[in-house]
């Protein structure tokens, strides 16, 4: 049976097609901004300083690098106090106990440098209609959202080993613990998560032009950006196959009560490796400023 479409149901669909239409570009057309940041970050954590921002820089820069902190970003301006805000930066931050005031930190003499490239989404909320078309206006704005940082990240191999005779030749153990762990570190990357969040003052002038400056904090779900603890996932746990058990192919070690002996030395190690509090995340903070290019279309603030 053929279904006929009545005519004014087929106008119907049509304008409501215009419609959704007119809205996407409209949407697509409103207000952008583009732009660039510039300033420092630092790092609060178990080792170096302790205060969340302005942190005095060391000016030894072969040891430690520039602290800096470097990005770009776009805005989506909804209405004129609302705007959703895309980051990607790269920080290089210093840790150095040297600079600390606590003395437990200033003795221990540790230090350290990292870098790290950074992603977030934002949620900015204007005081004042500082997207509005005015020539000009200055506004304080704050901003919180989620985030995710790549960092460089110290990962160890513990290789499991029989004990040696003179000519290197394995000997297989007398006792459960009658073998070597060796660990052996390299340098990885890591990925975490943050919940980024700050104030700024954002001033509006010529138009399209702003300028801003901003305090940005970012709480991580890490405890190693400053390498004081190195996560199980970070940790590689291998046996040597010298010695088989016959009819296996995998090391002896790797069969009770062997492999209960290298977790147990693996756990023992990991927990000798940790400085400080391990319970206390580590913070990314940064302070900034930066100029942004609005374009497109103004936007729509229909019924306000």
């Amino acid at each position: 049976m053929k279904i006929e479409v009545p005519q004014y149901m087929q106008k119907r669909f049509f304008y409501s097609l215009l419609a959704v239409i007119f809205i996407s570009v409209s949407y697509q057309g409103q207000r952008h901004e583009i732009g660039v940041q510039l300033g420092m970050s630092n790092l609060v954590g178990d080792i170096g300083r302790t205060n969340y921002v302005l942190q005095r820089p060391f000016t030894n820069v072969s040891d430690y690098g520039i602290p800096f902190y470097g990005g770009i970003l776009y805005r989506m301006n909804f209405n004129p106090y609302q705007t959703v805000r895309l980051n990607l930066g790269f920080s290089n931050i210093q840790f150095v106990d040297a600079g600390a005031k606590e003395t437990y930190r200033r003795n221990r003499k540790l230090w350290g440098t990292n870098s790290i490239i950074e992603a977030d989404v934002l949620f900015e909320y204007n005081f004042l209609p500082v997207n509005d078309e005015q020539k000009s206006l200055l506004s304080p704005y704050i901003f919180g959202g989620v985030g995710a940082l790549l960092a460089n990240a110290t990962k160890v191999s513990l290789e499991n080993d029989f004990n040696r005779d003179a000519g290197g030749v394995a000997i297989a153990p007398t006792s459960d613990t009658d073998f070597q762990t060796n660990p052996t570190y390299v340098s990885g990357k890591q990925l975490t998560m943050a919940i980024p969040f700050g104030v700024g003052l954002k001033y509006k002038f010529n138009y399209n032009w702003a300028l801003f400056g901003e305090f940005m904090f970012r709480p991580t779900f890490s405890d190693s950006i400053d390498y004081s603890v190195i996560d199980d996932k970070s940790v590689k746990i291998t046996y040597n196959k010298d010695i088989t058990t016959p009819g296996m192919t995998t090391s002896i070690l790797q069969e009770s009560p062997y492999r209960e002996v290298a977790e147990a030395r693996a756990e023992d190690f990991l927990k000798k490796r940790q400085i400080g509090n391990i319970n206390s995340k580590d913070w990314v903070n940064t302070v900034s400023v930066g100029l942004t290019y609005s374009f497109g279309r103004p936007p729509c603030y229909c019924g306000q």
